[in-house]
């Protein structure tokens, strides 16, 4: 397909991904971008898009391309900057079993990549939960809190329990135990971290919460999921055809997203805990953009059924097709609000890509985002307060920060080539991939800008995030 310069969302091919595929040019504007835009995914979908498969062809297709959940190679990360406040804090190594020297080691990255903590050297301190502790002492060391705490295994299950006292007050802040094999060591690490992290600054931590994503090596997709700090990763599904758009339930059980293994973009959705995946739209046209409701029970869908991409709703299973608008131009890049009342999206109808929110009921849409010409790809804050998006400035492509009260926008990141903004269930970080030294990875930036991550994998593309909700 060719297109001029200027083309706008409505004359384009209407996938409706969560990454637009093509470029709205402003007059005047010039660069690489001038021409349409589109990745190596988009251009695989489209060569699929003229031609559909026989359902059994397509069947067999898919069965070979699942791939039950495996271990694979893990995301290196890469940390830059700091928070505005740091909490000074030692973290011992635990005693008992060997094991509580990893454990303490895992409960250190955590804090140490969020930003917020400053690590006092606890080298040599072997502290359990029976130790006596000289908060003073640690607090001439600088460390205004302490974490410690005992490994022991028995019969190959492992019990931990941790304690953590605040030096300056003399007062023990948590004291909880867990249970689990040793396959569950790095989970119950992370889930301690996260308590730590909130009894000190007041908000949930996120260091056991999951992401999704996909993994591009040569002409093979993976749909990977893996721990936020991107170790254990878990292959979902296999394929030789382009995996688009996944999107988290809000359980964390399933999964929604895209593929184009049936010669079109169709709309799948997985549970992670047994592999099974129905397509729930597979519509004449391109189907794509699926978004989950806040309770579960519907996704929003971009479909081009009726010659045009517009958004729909539906229930999870597919039926009760619902479409929730008519515009003469592509709607696309639905997300309900943490409410379910209201679907916020991207359009080009007022000439150029702006995002802008309608009831889920139906009826006028509202502009909600005015500065630049070419903002997509909407992610709200889990309180719905912080809107996250996709904006174009001087011919970079990065990431913009309003609040929905209508604040004037932040640019959180530089850019060139940032995409698929997704907050983390605390709505204090943001993952979205970037291109950073000609290499396509995934990137973590603080609400504020102040702290960066950079997870890359050493063989192949990572794109396409989204951050799994909390799900204990």
């Amino acid at each position: 397909m060719t297109t001029s310069p200027n083309a706008s969302l409505a004359h384009e091919d209407e996938l409706g991904h969560r990454t637009i595929p093509v470029d709205y040019s402003v007059p005047g504007e010039s660069g690489r971008h001038a021409t349409p835009r589109m990745n190596d995914v988009e251009r695989t979908g489209r060569s699929y898009a003229a031609s559909w498969r026989s359902w059994a062809g397509a069947m067999l297709a898919a069965t070979l391309a699942m791939a039950a959940p495996q271990a694979h190679a893990q995301l290196r990360v890469d940390i830059s900057g700091v928070g505005a406040t740091q909490y000074p804090i030692a973290i011992a190594d635990f005693t008992g079993d060997a094991q509580g020297n990893s454990v303490a080691e895992i409960i250190r990255a955590d804090l140490s990549r969020s930003g917020q903590f400053r690590l006092i050297n606890a080298t040599g301190a072997n502290l359990g939960v029976e130790s006596e502790i000289a908060s003073e002492q640690w607090n001439a060391r600088g460390a205004d809190y302490l974490a410690y705490g005992t490994v022991t295994q028995t019969g190959g299950q492992y019990n931990i329990s941790y304690r953590l006292v605040d030096n300056v007050r003399r007062t023990q802040l948590d004291a909880v135990a867990f249970a689990g094999s040793e396959r569950e060591l790095r989970r119950l690490s992370h889930r301690i971290a996260d308590r730590i992290y909130e009894k000190i600054t007041g908000v949930r931590g996120v260091f056991s919460t999951r992401l999704a994503y996909v993994l591009q090596a040569g002409d093979s997709y993976e749909l990977q999921i893996a721990d936020a700090d991107g170790q254990n990763p878990q292959v979902m599904l296999r394929s030789k055809h382009s995996i688009i758009s996944p999107s988290w339930s809000p359980d964390g059980k399933q999964l929604a997203y895209v593929s184009f293994e049936l010669g079109k973009p169709v709309v799948y959705v997985q549970t992670l805990g047994t592999g099974q995946r129905t397509p729930v739209a597979n519509f004449k046209g391109n189907n794509s953009a699926p978004a989950w409701s806040p309770d579960g029970n519907q996704l929003a869908v971009v479909l081009s059924r009726d010659g045009i991409s517009q958004i729909y709703t539906m229930n999870v299973d597919g039926s009760g097709l619902r479409r929730v608008m008519r515009s003469p131009l592509i709607d696309t890049e639905p997300q309900y609000t943490p409410d379910g009342g209201s679907l916020i999206f991207t359009s080009d109808r007022g000439g150029s890509p702006q995002i802008y929110r309608v009831p889920v009921s139906g009826g006028d849409a509202q502009r909600i985002t005015f500065e630049g010409s070419y903002n997509i790809s909407p992610a709200l804050s889990p309180d719905g307060n912080k809107l996250v998006y996709v904006t174009r400035r001087n011919g970079a492509f990065r990431l913009g920060l309003q609040d929905m009260a209508g604040s004037s926008e932040q640019l959180l990141t530089a850019g060139p080539d940032d995409e698929s903004p997704s907050f983390a269930p605390n709505g204090m970080q943001i993952l979205y991939s970037s291109v950073q030294d000609g290499r396509s990875v995934l990137a973590v930036t603080s609400v504020d800008g102040r702290v960066r991550q950079t997870l890359s994998a050493l063989n192949g593309k990572v794109r396409e995030p989204v951050w799994g909700p909390f799900t204990d």
